[in-house]
Parts: C-alpha cells; structure tokens; sequence
C-alpha cells in the first residue's frame, strides 16, 4: 500500500484545517439577571450558574 513520500508542511495542514470551525453557540437568558450567557456555563455578569454563586465578581 502506498505511503507518503514525506509530511505535509504546517502551513498546508493549516490550510485544510481552515474550515474546522466550531459553531457559534446559542444564548440564553440568565434566570437569575437576565443577561445573555452560553449554555451550561456561569453567567459573567452575576457569577451564577443553576441558582448557586459560584463565580465572586
């Protein structure tokens, strides 16, 4: 079976990687301040995530 002669350069594996994009997520409401934050993640403006501080601004 046939092999490579020798490795691809960075610069072309970074080409091809150039269309690897990892989607922009959704928003949600915070329940607790309203702001818009990622899902599954602490709200950067009240430090609260599932009705718990966890985060001290």
């Amino acid at each position: 079976m046939p092999n490579p002669k020798r490795r691809h350069s960075p610069s072309r594996r970074d080409k091809r990687r150039t269309h690897y994009k990892h989607p922009h997520l959704q928003l949600q409401a915070c329940p607790h301040c309203g702001e818009a934050k990622e899902p599954h993640r602490a709200c950067p403006a009240c430090g609260f995530y599932r009705g718990r501080k966890v985060v001290a601004l």
